[in-house]
């Protein structure tokens, strides 16, 4: 049984006027000898602009905050002072307007810190201005590391040495990461400061999907996806510390790269089976089972902590002792599902006793909907095609094969499935070898991201791939809008010129028959 206690949630939402006592408390924790929001302020904080204030929760704890407010930067000049662009924090100045997304604050608790929660808030700042289509983001920010180096180096000196890497500064080094370009040194922005001298940093995010408002249509959100594949190296392992200590490496590199989806190889658990005693195949798969709620933790906590979806390649479970093998999609802020494989393969029957699931899952996430079809199940094209009609534009095809035959079977299905659908594949396996697990033989991979084959695409189909049988990393933007523009404009339209009349696709979602 999983543990859903065990589990922390992610969540980002509006502040409440209810949030008053954490945000303070926050504040207090994170500015140290600064003065928090008073009871005033924080009203006028959450009645006058409510969409500009959020926070993070780890289940019902803030563990970060950030606050902003549209001005018409015009009526300002470039050196005016945090009490100027706020009206001391009551922001009485705020104006739906305005051209710019001013960031008055933005706070990560101490004990949370690394778990990547100021990219999640920058990046619910660009959302805002993309959906109030400003032309800017511009913050003010502290420099809190300049008072360790204050006697020895100007504060000209000091940004440019952290902006050179030479120093670290918590707040200037996390805001250049995200896309801010530094526009001019600020004296005596909050006076106050101690750790900043009084200094800040004017910094400036550009909206380049800002439309003047006479050519203002509707707002235009990015259709970009980022997704990594990891191409996995099976090696024997003493523990399951090991394994995760493996798994987080390649979680983290995504991130690093931002990717907004990372995908591991199908039957990526069995190296588990290394560290235990042998047994015959049909029990020794059982036992995987007992280390489902560690892998669940893992993965979530994973999820969460480099701000990434992550498809965890599958696990084999017992439930009611029969025996699935499921991946699992979890999510960045700490929720996950689960993809039954459908079609069992002769081997799987034969040496495990595996049963095959009976739904076609299509998972709703911060980047669109995704579906999850697990290796065997890809040479199936009724699969892809009902999770298609429910909407998914990705399909992550975490695999396991033993060669280069196998390997083109799921390879050669996969990129028909994009053709036929118009929709994306990412595909990636397992590389190196288990000597010590019984009827787990040789692995061979060659991780690729697929496109449809038309005009709007790389010539061969092909996003992204892989060096075959070598452990590694691939990732690639994927852009969302190609797809509708391929459906519509494509020199074939394979999805929208499905015959309805000679055949049809139904399928069973619960007592509900649906035709596709």
């Amino acid at each position: 049984m999983e543990k859903e206690t065990a589990i922390k949630r992610i969540k980002l939402r509006k502040i409440r006027k209810s949030d008053y006592k954490q945000i303070v408390e926050l504040q207090l924790a994170c500015f140290p000898g600064m003065k928090p929001w008073n009871e005033a302020q924080f009203e006028n904080l959450t009645t006058i602009f409510p969409e500009g204030q959020l926070c993070i929760l780890m289940d019902s704890e803030i563990i970060a905050s950030s606050s902003s407010l549209i001005i018409n930067f015009a009526n300002y000049s470039e050196t005016s002072s945090w009490g100027e662009l706020t009206d001391n924090g009551n922001i009485s100045n705020h104006t739906l307007s305005g051209d710019t997304l001013y960031g008055m604050e933005i706070m990560v608790s101490p004990k949370s810190r690394g778990m990547k929660l100021s990219r999640r808030l920058y990046d619910a700042r660009k959302n805002l201005a993309k959906h109030y289509n400003l032309r800017r983001i511009l913050i003010g920010g502290r420099l809190p590391n300049f008072h360790k180096h204050q006697k020895k180096i100007e504060i000209d000196e000091y940004v440019s040495r952290v902006i050179d890497k030479k120093i670290y500064d918590p707040v200037l080094t996390a805001q250049l990461a995200n896309g801010f370009a530094l526009k001019r040194i600020l004296p005596d922005y909050l006076p106050n400061d101690k750790e900043s001298a009084g200094f800040a940093t004017l910094l400036e995010w550009t909206n380049f999907n800002y439309k003047s408002k006479g050519a203002m249509s509707q707002i235009d959100y990015s259709p970009y996806v980022r997704v990594s594949a990891v191409q996995y190296q099976m090696r024997s392992i003493k523990s399951f510390e090991e394994f995760a200590t493996q798994c987080e490496y390649f979680v983290d590199a995504s991130s690093d790269y931002k990717s907004d989806f990372v995908v591991f190889p199908e039957m990526m658990t069995m190296q588990l089976l290394s560290f235990l005693p042998n047994k015959v195949p049909a029990i020794a798969i059982r036992e995987l089972s007992n280390y489902t709620e560690q892998y669940i933790n893992l993965f979530t906590s994973l999820a969460v902590k480099y701000n990434i979806n992550i498809i965890g390649g599958s696990h084999f479970c017992t439930e009611n002792d029969t025996l699935y093998n499921i991946s699992f999609l979890f999510k960045r802020d700490g929720t996950h599902g689960k993809q039954y494989k459908i079609h069992i393969t002769p081997y799987e029957k034969k040496w495990w006793g595996v049963k095959g699931g009976n739904k076609v899952e299509v998972f709703d996430t911060d980047k669109g909907k995704v579906a999850i079809i697990i290796c065997y199940d890809i040479e199936f094209p009724e699969l892809a095609r009902i999770a298609v009609s429910k909407g998914a534009k990705i399909l992550f095809v975490p695999f396991n094969t033993d060669d280069r035959r196998a390997y083109l079977r799921v390879r050669y299905c996969a990129q028909a499935r994009c053709i036929e659908n118009q929709v994306y594949t990412v595909i990636t396996g397992c590389v190196g070898n288990l000597p010590e697990v019984e009827n787990l033989d040789i692995h061979f991979s060659q991780s690729a991201i697929l496109t449809p084959s038309d005009v709007e695409f790389s010539r061969e189909g092909i996003a992204a791939e892989a060096v075959s049988n070598t452990e590694t990393l691939i990732y690639q933007d994927l852009d969302l809008g190609l797809l509708d523009r391929n459906r519509e404009m494509g020199d074939v339209q394979t999805w929208n010129d499905r015959k309805q009349g000679p055949y049809k696709l139904t399928y069973l979602d619960g007592e509900k028959v649906i035709e596709v």
